[in-house]
């Protein structure tokens, strides 16, 4: 078979993929309620960052970051998610029934995050990778005083969880992107040690959250 009889057969299967969900009322409900969701989950997140800037207090020691020198590691640090959220975006369109549980689990970890990084107010540690937050990129999703917990972290993990239940090798690939990025906040010193290790378990919770409140999304995701 030639190259572009295979493309275009691919095509055609994605387009009957598209079809099928789209002439489905309760998903396209369901999709476009997470769409909102997410956007809300970003309003509330930007908001909640500046709240835990202005309130930042001390610095306290830790037993990690104390021990080892900042690493330069800045472009990992704020480039090396834009890259996993490429690879999420394509296992999305590819499998377009997977976009509202997707979308619906990142906002409720986003949502609850926010209200974390507003209780907790701990300084961050006193040397630390100069991360340019003026950066859109950036500024979007963090200030520098939202440190509990990680979302370099947690949100890998997430997707370990969500698209991993029943496919292993995604399972590993993201957990291992997950534990890539807790070396490197650390290495940065711009999160403390809790604020990787607290990740996992916090997320593993809103995985679980995610499941029994969007029962109708999980079915369309393994459908």
């Amino acid at each position: 078979m030639k190259i572009s009889e295979k493309m275009n057969n691919s095509f055609n299967i994605l387009k009957n993929k598209y079809k099928v969900v789209f002439s489905n009322r309760q998903f396209v409900i369901s999709l476009v309620f997470a769409v909102i969701l997410f956007f809300v989950g970003l309003f509330v997140n930007f908001y909640a960052a500046l709240y835990a800037m202005k309130s930042v207090g001390n610095s306290v020691e830790d037993i990690v970051l104390s021990n080892i020198p900042v690493f330069d590691v800045d472009f990992l640090v704020v480039y090396g998610p834009v890259f996993v959220w490429f690879f999420v975006l394509f296992l999305c369109l590819a499998e377009p029934k997977k976009i509202p549980l997707t979308l619906k689990s990142i906002a409720l970890f986003v949502l609850i995050r926010s209200v974390f990084i507003t209780l907790t107010h701990i300084g961050p540690f006193p040397f630390h990778s100069q991360i340019d937050y003026s950066l859109d990129i950036v500024k979007l999703f963090t200030t520098g005083g939202d440190l509990f917990f990680s979302a370099h972290t947690g949100l890998p993990f997430l997707m370990a969880l969500v698209f991993g239940k029943n496919n292993f090798n995604l399972r590993v690939i993201f957990t291992l992107t997950a534990m890539f990025f807790g070396v490197i906040v650390l290495l940065a010193h711009i999160h403390y040690s809790i604020d990787v290790l607290a990740a996992f378990f916090i997320t593993y919770t809103i995985y679980i959250l995610a499941e029994k409140l969007f029962k109708k999304d999980l079915e369309f995701f393994w459908k």
